[in-house]
């Protein structure tokens, strides 16, 4: 049998289920000395294995596992002086520790569909029971980082396996929620 198509650490061995009762928890980043923490209340939404070359990603990983929080439930409690933007320029501001390189959070601030929202990477919760990913997202853009066209037929297809349908955009309701955003700002649609 041939080796498993290597996806991301926190769903190499498969998805495992969200729980209706997590209220939220502390993400930690990968420092032992002083390590950024930062509190999401509540669930999360929109949680996606993500192949984009902005997210980070851990070390060998093809993709990342990214999700949303409301910007109110997200709250700096440990060493935020270890921050930084990754990107001053993008549409989210992902906040990076400036020692270990992991994104702890990314607001997104300018007028967009999605400002208000907070993009987190739910693999750095220290608790379990986070809402697990339900699709993958901008699955092509692994080429730009390095994994090759002939491999991609095999990856959509472990990530069909893991449950998690393979989109080069995000999920057609969030396509849709986007639309309707642009729709609205446009006057195409009223209310």
């Amino acid at each position: 049998m041939a080796d498993k198509v290597s996806i991301h650490p926190a769903i190499d061995d498969g998805v495992r289920p969200g729980s209706a009762d997590f209220t939220g928890g502390t993400l930690v980043c990968a420092c032992a000395d002083r390590p950024v923490k930062v509190a999401i209340k509540g669930q999360i939404a929109h949680n996606h294995a993500c192949g984009c070359t902005k997210c980070w990603k851990p070390a060998g990983a093809k993709f990342s596992i990214v999700a949303v929080a409301a910007h109110e439930n997200v709250t700096v409690l440990e060493n935020g002086d270890k921050l930084a933007v990754v990107d001053a320029s993008a549409l989210i501001q992902r906040r990076a520790c400036k020692a270990c390189g992991v994104h702890m959070y990314g607001p997104v601030e300018r007028d967009h569909a999605f400002k208000g929202l907070d993009f987190i990477h739910p693999e750095r919760f220290q608790e379990a029971g986070w809402a697990e990913p339900g699709f993958a997202a901008f699955v092509s853009s692994i080429i730009e980082a390095g994994v090759g066209p002939d491999e991609m037929d095999g990856v959509r297809a472990r990530l069909r396996e893991l449950g998690l349908e393979p989109y080069d955009c995000l999920s057609p309701a969030l396509m849709d929620y986007v639309a309707t955003w642009v729709a609205r700002e446009s006057g195409v649609l009223r209310a």
